[in-house]
Order: C-alpha cells, then structure tokens, then sequence
C-alpha cells in the first residue's frame, strides 16, 4: 500500500464523498421522470443499458477529479481509462444497475473507489463508497473503517457474525447467473441456505457490509462493479474474493461474505 498521512487520507474520503454529492445531484435530476427513462443499448446482442445520467454523472465526477487530482488515473464505466502517475486510480461506476435506475426502483447505487494502479488495471482498492442517492444512503469504507450516513443517522458498519450456512441469506442480481456451469454452481449454494433473493445490485453488498445479510455471489463483473464494494465490505469486517478465495478486484466470479466461516462454507458449494 502507498504510504499516506492521516491527513491525506481523510482528504482522499473527503474528495470521495465530494464525487458521490456530485453524482447524487445529476442521478436524481433524471430518476423517475413523468413517462420512464429512455436508455441506449451497448450491445449488438443482448440488453446493456445506458441512460444520459449515467454518462453525464460519470462526466462531473471526471471533471471534479482532473481539477482537484490530475495526477491520479480514472478507470470509468462510460468512459473509460486515463492514465495518471500518481499510483492511484479512481475506479467509477455512475449509475451500477442502470436497468433498476430505469425500473424506477431505488436499489442503484453509484460506486467509487480509490485503488492501487498495476501495470495492467486497478489494483487493490484502499477505499470505497456505496451511494443510493434516492434513499440517501452513503455507505463509506477504506483504511480500516467503514461507516453509513442517512435517514437514520451516521453510524459505524459492521458485518453480521458467523452463523451456519442453513441459516444465511444470499443475494445475487439475475437469477441467470453467468454461464451454465456458474449458474449451477449458484444452484447447489442456493439450496444450502436458508433465503435466496434476487434484483438488488450494489445494494445487496451494502447490505452485507450493514450486517444485514449474508453472502452475495455473481459472475460476469467488471472492476468497476466490485472495487467499490471490496472496499466498503472489508473495512466493514468482511471478505469479498473470487470463487477460488482470490483477489476479486478484477471482476469476473465474486463472492461477497460477512466473515470468513461462511464464506468458506460457501466456497465448497461453488467449486465446480
């Protein structure tokens, strides 16, 4: 890890919080409008949405950043990677589950994260941020601490303790989960638990890192989907790795679990 003062860190939670206020501002000014969201499709095949808030939110936070942090590098859902030479790049996803944010329904979140640069991505995130500006949540994590601010108050994060796994609750997104093999995968963990519920996006690792479920399994991410949540969930007393107990900041098949006794229970059962 960089070497930071006390200082630069709370700066950098600061300038943090500072993106999410600017973010909430552009997402709100276009949920829910009188006749429902347009959206443009990505993809050639299939359904990958994208909506004006998410460019234009991901476009202000962009330009907060060059004005306050031009040395750090950005690695943007919608508008890809600048490189920077400070070791640091801010890992962006504007509107993480964009296809709720046009359903009219608050389970999107905005995500940001501080990580580590390596020669081929984002590293390792050292901070992170979880954003429902509807509900107005901020849940808040990096350097050992984690925190959530809204309409209950500001209060420290912590996740729930260790529990058999008959007796967890699970969240992913889609009931599809990835590829054939992933999603049987999936299967054989869902019916060891006690509750499998679906559709939350971001907020289900929210939930996670609040102590109120337990585990979070996906396939098919990207670094801007998980590092935000890495972040928030470990300094929250958590593990988040991939489905062979690796680093998970890359994407691909995630686990998110609220200690490490039950993330080890649910790894036997994803292990193809």
């Amino acid at each position: 890890m960089l070497s930071m003062s006390p200082t630069e860190r709370d700066d950098l939670l600061a300038l943090a919080g500072e993106l999410g206020d600017l973010a909430r501002a552009e997402t709100l000014a276009q949920f829910r409008p009188e006749g429902g969201i347009g959206a443009q499709n990505k993809l050639s095949s299939g359904f990958d949405p994208v909506t004006e808030a998410d460019r234009a939110a991901e476009a202000v936070m962009r330009a907060h950043l060059e004005e306050r942090r031009p040395q750090d590098g950005i690695f943007g859902e919608e508008y890809g990677v600048k490189h920077g030479t400070s070791g640091l790049t801010w890992v962006l996803d504007p509107i993480d589950g964009t296809r709720g944010f046009m359903s009219g329904t608050p389970t999107w979140g905005v995500l940001i994260a501080l990580c580590t640069q390596e020669a081929d991505g984002p590293g390792a995130p050292l901070l992170g941020v979880i954003d429902q500006p509807y509900i107005g949540e901020r849940f808040s994590g990096g350097f050992g601490a984690a925190t959530v601010s809204g309409p209950l108050g500001h209060r420290p994060l912590a996740t729930r303790s260790a529990r058999a796994l008959d007796e967890a609750v699970l969240f992913t997104t889609f009931p599809e989960v990835g590829t054939e093999a992933e999603g049987a995968a999936f299967a054989r963990l869902s019916r060891q638990v006690r509750l499998t519920r679906y559709g939350m996006d971001c907020y289900a690792y929210a939930l996670v890192a609040a102590g109120q479920i337990d585990l979070v399994v996906e396939a098919g991410l990207q670094p801007y989907d998980i590092a935000a949540p890495i972040a928030v969930i470990e300094a929250a007393g958590g593990i988040v790795t991939d489905w062979q107990g690796r680093p998970a900041h890359r994407g691909g098949q995630v686990i998110a679990a609220a200690n490490p006794e039950i993330h080890a229970a649910a790894l036997e059962h994803l292990a193809t």
